[in-house]
């Protein structure tokens, strides 16, 4: 297993300043290169083109359009410091270090509520959560209550719509 330093993430809660750890797969991480990448050479180019663009518009004191480029810029760079910084904090987990027998994070799971249908997600960290990709946040109600867990389990998960049983179908190394 990959690990890194815990990053300066910060809750507020009770005035209190609480450290969480970013958790990302062996997949999310090389997507954020790949996202870093693209922002810090195509999208850098662009905004780098429209500030030149713009410069030539003439008096820069009462330009908006040089402005808007820059402040857009600064967004930007802001956006690249952040993402940069998240990947060299994160703690990376890979798939072959997984329990195949316990969800973790990582594990992708099979659950089912209740006599319904059969959904399969992959447990992330937050930074990473996509419910349109099947993608469940350790710190979701359902993620957080089915860690630990082993196939069979059957789990009363209390979520902000109410409470649900859900049973562990499957789980998986992804």
């Amino acid at each position: 297993m990959v690990s890194r330093r815990t990053p300066r993430v910060f809750d507020l809660r009770e005035d209190r300043f609480v450290a969480k750890e970013v958790v990302l797969t062996v997949e999310g991480f090389e997507k954020l290169k790949a996202e870093i990448e693209e922002l810090s050479t195509v999208k850098r180019r662009e905004v780098a083109e429209r500030i030149k663009e713009a410069r030539e518009f003439g008096d820069i004191s009462e330009n908006s359009e040089y402005d808007d480029a820059k402040n857009e810029q600064a967004m930007l760079e802001s956006r690249i410091s952040q993402l940069e910084e998240r990947l060299r904090e994160a703690k990376v987990i890979d798939a072959a270090d997984l329990p195949s027998d316990v969800v973790s994070l990582g594990s992708t799971v099979t659950i089912k509520e209740g006599t319904g249908d059969q959904d399969t997600y992959q447990i992330v960290g937050s930074a990473e959560a996509d419910p349109d990709e099947n993608r469940l946040s350790n710190e979701s109600p359902v993620g957080r209550a089915i860690l630990g867990h082993r196939k069979g389990e059957t789990i009363d998960v209390v979520t902000p719509s109410g409470a649900r049983k859900i049973t562990i179908v499957g789980i998986r190394s992804t």
